[in-house]
C-alpha cells in the first residue's frame, strides 16, 4: 500500500516514514501542498495531509484533493479544536489525528479508513425464495424516502427535497446506519462500531464532529437528535414528537 505524506516537518516526517515501512507501506512524501497536489496525481492509496504547510493551508489541500479524487485522507495535525476538526472533516477528510501520536494509532486509523472505503458496499444477499419483507422506511432495493429526505445506498447519494448533498463518505455511512431503523436509539458505541471500526481508537468526539456535520448539511439539527447519555436517533423533524431534543 503507497501513502502519500504531506509534512514539512523532517522531525516528524521521517520517524513517521521509517515506522510505516516498517509496518510495509510504501511512503512517498511532500514538503509543500503545492507538491502534495502535483504528487497526488501519482494515485496514491491514502493521503496522510499536515495542516500547517509552509506555502498554503493543508484545509486547502483537503478541499483541493476531494475536489478531483476519492482518495482517502487523514489529516495529522496539531490543531487539535473542535472547530478545526469538523472543518476538515466537511472538506472531505476521512479521519483527523491530533499530535501528538503513535505509529500504531496511525496505523490502525489507516487499516480502518481502508477497510471502510474499500468494502464500504456489502456483498449482495444470497437468494432467497421469495422477496424480504421490507418494513415502510427501511433500507431495501432502491433508494430509501424518510420524508423529503432520500437515501440511495446503491450509488452513496443523499438528496433533500430533490436536492442531492454532498456528504464525506463516512457522513453518508453514518446517515445510512442511523437510516436503518428511522426512530430507533443507536448507542455511541453501536455507532463508532458499525460506523469506524471495534477497534477505533480515537476519541468519541470524533463522532459529534461527524453528527454537527450532518445536521448543518441536512439544514435543520432535528434530523438526527440526541438520546442524552445514550446515543442518536434520524427522525423526521417535520413529524417528530419526541421529547428528546438535538443537542
Amino acid at each position: 500500500m503507497r501513502l502519500l505524506l504531506i509534512e514539512d516537518d523532517d522531525r516528524i516526517a521521517d520517524p513517521l516514514t521509517e515506522g510505516l515501512g516498517r509496518y510495509g507501506y510504501t511512503v512517498d512524501r511532500a514538503r509543500t501542498g503545492a507538491a502534495g497536489l502535483a504528487d497526488a496525481g501519482d494515485c496514491p492509496d491514502l493521503v496522510l495531509l499536515d495542516l500547517g504547510l509552509p506555502d498554503m493551508d493543508g484545509l486547502d489541500v483537503c478541499r483541493s484533493l476531494r475536489a478531483r479524487s476519492g482518495v482517502p485522507i487523514i489529516m495529522i495535525t496539531a490543531r487539535g479544536e473542535e472547530a478545526d476538526r469538523i472543518v476538515g472533516l466537511e472538506l472531505g477528510a476521512d479521519d483527523y489525528l491530533a499530535k501528538p501520536f503513535g505509529v500504531r494509532e496511525l496505523v490502525a486509523r489507516i487499516r480502518a479508513v481502508t477497510r471502510r472505503t474499500t468494502g464500504a458496499l456489502p456483498l449482495s444477499p444470497p437468494e432467497t425464495p421469495g422477496p424480504p419483507a421490507v418494513s415502510p422506511g427501511a433500507p431495501g432495493a432502491g433508494a430509501q424516502r424518510l420524508g423529503p429526505l432520500e437515501i440511495d445506498r446503491r450509488a452513496r447519494q443523499v438528496r433533500l427535497h430533490g436536492s442531492e448533498i454532498a456528504l464525506t463518505p463516512r457522513e453518508f455511512d453514518l446517515l445510512a446506519h442511523l437510516a436503518q431503523d428511522p426512530g430507533a436509539v443507536y448507542s455511541r458505541q453501536q455507532i463508532m462500531d458499525a460506523v469506524w471500526d471495534p477497534h477505533f481508537f480515537g476519541p468519541t468526539k470524533t463522532l459529534d464532529a461527524h453528527v454537527a456535520a450532518l445536521r448543518r448539511k441536512l439544514g435543520d439539527p432535528g434530523w438526527i437528535t440526541t438520546a442524552r447519555g445514550v446515543g442518536f436517533r434520524l427522525t423526521d423533524p417535520a413529524q417528530d414528537t419526541a421529547p428528546e431534543a438535538a443537542g
